[in-house]
């Protein structure tokens, strides 16, 4: 009986000891195959990623092209901001955030002033991605610092995406949910995201490699809130700390002398300066009263009559004061009078239109800002990606079979282009074509001279404003509708009034800039998409448009420069067509000033701002 017991468990044991084997065995095959198949996925590594094509700067450059390497550091620059702050907070819809306050971040990945969908490692040195870039991997710097001395890890970066995508604005957090399925750490200075199978992958790794980073340590000691606003900054790794705090008056930014990434090539002749100084002031004109007197040493200068008049002071007089026009081959930021599509009144797109035939801008331009500006009608006007002419065959490929659901004339038609107004304020057949527009939608002139409805309600437009410098646009603008019979008016409000009644779309018609890119992508959801209507605080408009959304898929698919301009012209067209802005105006230069005691590169970058030459050299 014990032989046969002991006989059982030698069996056991070389059943046991001959499976593990096999287990092995099979676990070798295994990685063997997954080896080789992920061989076979060609994944590519890279100091940094292209949407389209190669990249400009090899692995090995020196400094980027448009800085002056040798450029000393040193000194102060300060500028002006409108209104005040009470947050240092800029990712929350609380408070409103001071000036530059997200400058303390930096990303994994980095663009620069002089290439059109290139991204480039900062805190990562380098990225890993298939070719169908449904997943990166990032591979961070091992000597990234944050600005207490502490060290940037993996865990830093999967913290702060965490913490963006569970408390980020609302719209952005759908955007993630939408596209990230997962984040892991991979090691202490790797990490990897992987994206949602099926979803359009072309923009995802420079997507999340553009989320802002900051300590996990710091945020959970100083129980910080990324959706509340609060005067502690949360802590990053840039260049620049925060200096001096005076709320709602004055902001200063000190250069950390320890900064980590002083010697990269992509920061090699920038950041030079000790302090950037923000002043904050009420209005526009005490504002440039307070630079003539010399309380600050930049300003991009906005106001047209102040740039055409007012320059005559004696700082300028003497030559201490240079007054310059800088390039800017930018986007036009696509400034329009915006309607709040929520609103009862704005549903007809003929009553839109009417209300847009009134805006003079060719009597506005001569009388009001000297012939300094040009109409903007495009979203992405001053590029290529405008809509020009009637639809070519490749736009007509995407919009045909969307016919059902645009505007009419997208399809056959030049694109919506604000008409030529006469030089009078008040062009009467701009006039006689808005009240044939209005009669037609249903609003008819009563005894009272006022437009109503079927119901009797008085056609009434409000004009949401907080500049008192926008007065002497907005009255005529004003004059002109209530000519047309509207009820006009506009309400002067603050600046915390302005953003909080824009937040919860509290308005009628308002100011409004669409900063549109080069390459656009899933973004375009948050300024245009259905989905994001009634949640977005860049869709104050409230589009929401079946063919809009399907567009942007297109947008988001295109697989080429090519592609993608005309995916973009063709949604041009249909956001023209919606009649949801009435587009106001823009420069293809920078009118600044400043007190001659800076230099810029003689030959600045085609994407600058126009602080960008000054921080640069």
């Amino acid at each position: 009986m014990q032989h046969r017991i002991r006989a059982k468990a030698v069996s056991i044991q070389r059943h046991r000891i001959f499976s593990m084997f096999h287990l092995m065995a099979l676990s070798v095959v295994v990685l063997f195959w997954a080896g080789l198949a992920f061989a076979q996925e060609s994944i590519i590594r890279s100091h940094g990623i292209s949407t389209f094509g190669d990249l400009k700067y090899p692995a090995d450059f020196a400094h980027l092209d448009y800085v002056n390497p040798d450029a000393p550091k040193g000194g102060e620059i300060s500028e002006w901001a409108f209104g005040g702050f009470d947050s240092m907070n800029p990712y929350s819809t609380q408070g409103r955030a001071g000036a530059l306050a997200s400058m303390f971040y930096e990303t994994l990945l980095t663009t620069t002033s002089d290439t059109i969908g290139e991204n480039y490692g900062l805190l990562a040195e380098s990225l890993e991605y298939p070719e169908d870039r449904s997943w990166v991997i990032f591979n961070i710097r091992p000597d990234v610092e944050f600005s207490d001395g502490s060290l940037l890890t993996a865990e830093d970066v999967i913290f702060s995406y965490e913490v963006f995508a569970e408390k980020g604005l609302p719209s952005f957090r759908a955007q993630l949910e939408r596209q990230v399925a997962s984040v892991e750490m991979l090691g202490p200075l790797q990490v990897r995201y992987t994206f949602v199978e099926g979803v359009q992958t072309r923009d995802l790794p420079e997507l999340v490699g553009s989320l802002p980073v900051f300590s996990k340590a710091h945020y959970i000691a100083n129980d910080l809130d990324l959706e509340e606003s609060m005067l502690t900054p949360m802590l990053g790794s840039a260049p620049y700390v925060i200096d001096e705090i005076d709320v709602g008056q004055t902001l200063i930014y000190a250069r950390n002398e320890n900064y980590w990434g002083e010697a990269l090539p992509i920061n090699v002749g920038r950041n030079n300066f000790d302090r950037i100084r923000i002043e904050y002031y009420a209005d526009y004109n005490a504002a440039f009263e307070g630079f003539k007197g010399g309380s600050y040493t930049f300003r991009n200068e906005a106001a047209s009559l102040i740039w055409a008049t007012g320059y005559d002071f004696p700082a300028l007089e003497e030559g201490w004061v240079v007054q310059r026009e800088l390039p800017n081959g930018n986007i036009a930021p696509g400034q329009s009078f915006i309607y709040n599509l929520r609103r009862p009144q704005f549903q007809d797109p003929r009553v839109r239109e009417a209300i847009g035939l009134m805006f003079n801008f060719e009597w506005s331009n001569e009388t009001l800002f000297y012939g300094l500006y040009e109409r903007n009608n495009s979203l992405w006007e001053n590029t290529e990606l405008a809509a020009t002419g009637i639809p070519s065959e490749a736009e007509l490929a995407l919009l045909t079979p969307l016919a059902d659901l645009l505007p009419e004339g997208v399809l056959t038609d030049e694109p919506v282009t604000s008409p030529v107004s006469r030089s009078r304020q008040l062009d009467r057949s701009a006039l006689r074509r808005a009240s044939t527009l209005l009669d037609d939608a249903g609003w008819t002139v009563g005894d009272d001279g006022m437009r109503r409805n079927a119901q009797g309600t008085v056609l009434r437009v409000e004009f949401l404003n907080d500049s008192q410098t926008f007065e002497r646009i907005i009255n005529p603008y004003i004059e002109n509708l209530r000519r047309l019979g509207i009820d006009a008016v506009q309400d002067r409000v603050d600046q915390a009034q302005a953003t909080n009644r824009e937040r919860s779309y509290d308005f009628d018609m308002l100011t409004e800039s669409y900063r549109m890119g080069y390459t656009p992508g899933s973004g375009l959801r948050q300024w245009f998409g259905s989905d994001t209507a009634q949640t977005s605080v860049f869709n104050k408009a409230g589009v929401a448009d079946p063919a809009v959304d399907r567009l942007i898929e297109h947008v988001e698919a295109a697989n080429s420069r090519e592609e993608l301009t005309t995916a973009v012209r063709a949604l041009d067209r249909v956001l023209r067509a919606l009649q949801f802005r009435t587009p106001q105006w823009y420069k293809n230069v920078y009118t600044v000033a400043y007190y001659d005691m800076f230099e810029h590169p003689e030959v600045l970058p085609p994407l600058c701002t126009g602080r960008v030459g000054f921080l640069v050299v």
